[in-house]
């Protein structure tokens, strides 16, 4: 199998990039992208003068998010028939023998580009440090059934703490937004009896440091919730608004 990759190269935030393009055959469609640009790299080392594409990677198994790539136009190339999946559980079967493939870093003012095709997504760790977790003393562990919650909020938050923080939302966004990760992470310990001590306090302070760090408001279009990996409904971030109003009329 032969692809035509056309790869962002960028030295890092404050110089200009642009693509390069390389032509790598032997490929198999049972590769995952990642092994795919493990190839590459490959390729470009014995054949030219280039320096490897750099690009981050932890899991390599859909959990971590750290793949963070533009294929083709959508964050973690994702689309009909192969929604639902980070960079690196995309396979070479999406894609035909002959095909071009363009790859880009996520693009958001609040990603600086820190060389080629990786981004510096700190901004997301700074929104968690301002109430993404319950610091409050809850005691010890106590048994599964001694704290009821009901099956909804139950569903409610498995369904936004699957949200792994990759971003994919931000890069799909015509306003940056982050919306739908701060959304996730609210919704998930509004939910939660454990969560309710710093409930307002949390959604405020979060929503503070994402208007903050630069990201832009919510439009509605949806598209986060289309690329979403982890598949996160654009329902959180209603229910982000819910908890904001409800923190801002409690303070008054």
């Amino acid at each position: 199998m032969q692809l035509t990759f056309h790869i962002w190269r960028q030295k890092h935030k404050d110089t200009s990039g642009a693509f390069n393009t390389y032509t790598v055959d032997g490929l198999s469609a049972d590769m995952s992208f990642l092994e795919a640009l493990d190839v590459l790299n490959e390729h470009i080392i014995a054949t030219t003068s280039d320096e490897s594409v750099a690009f981050d990677y932890d899991c390599r198994e859909g959990i971590c998010g750290t793949c963070s790539l533009v294929i083709n136009g959508i964050p973690h190339g994702g689309g009909k028939g192969k929604s639902g999946v980070t960079s690196c559980q995309l396979h070479l079967r999406a894609f035909k023998d002959g095909d071009h493939v363009t790859v880009e870093p996520f693009r958001a003012r609040s990603f600086p580009v820190i060389k080629d095709l990786v981004v510096d997504r700190s901004a997301f760790d700074r929104i968690i440090e301002k109430g993404g977790f319950i610091s409050v003393n809850t005691g010890s562990a106590g048994d599964a059934n001694a704290t009821l919650v009901s099956q909804k909020a139950a569903e409610q938050a498995f369904d936004t703490a699957a949200c792994i923080g990759c971003g994919a939302c931000v890069a799909s966004c015509k306003n940056s937004s982050a919306m739908l990760f701060v959304g996730a992470k609210v919704t998930h310990l509004a939910s939660l009896p454990q969560g309710q001590v710093e409930r307002s306090q949390r959604v405020k302070q979060m929503v503070e440091a994402h208007d903050k760090e630069g990201f832009g408001a919510c439009s509605q279009t949806k598209a986060c919730e289309a690329v979403c990996p982890k598949d996160i409904s654009a329902h959180s971030i209603a229910q982000l608004n819910k908890e904001f109003l409800r923190a801002t009329l409690a303070a008054k």
